[in-house]
């Protein structure tokens, strides 16, 4: 490639970069920092409270015991 070649995309690369920078800055020149209120969340407490009863008793099923079906010959 010649030297001319080399300058000419130089300069076309820079162009578009150029465009593309005023393009993007007229697109989004509206969006301006604005205040905005954002709801905030209770405060995790460090107190645990015991779990329901009628789900976790002694007669529950417990899903962590492997269980073997065997089929029944009728």
């Amino acid at each position: 490639m010649k030297k001319t070649d080399i300058a000419m995309i130089i300069l076309i690369a820079v162009v578009s970069v150029m465009v593309a920078f005023f393009v993007t800055r007229g697109i989004f020149n509206g969006s301006e920092s604005e205040e905005v209120t954002v709801k905030s969340i209770e405060r995790i407490e460090s107190e645990v409270t015991p779990p329901d009863q009628n789900i976790f008793n002694q007669n529950a099923i417990n899903p962590a015991i492997e269980v073997q079906i065997t089929p029944t010959n009728e």
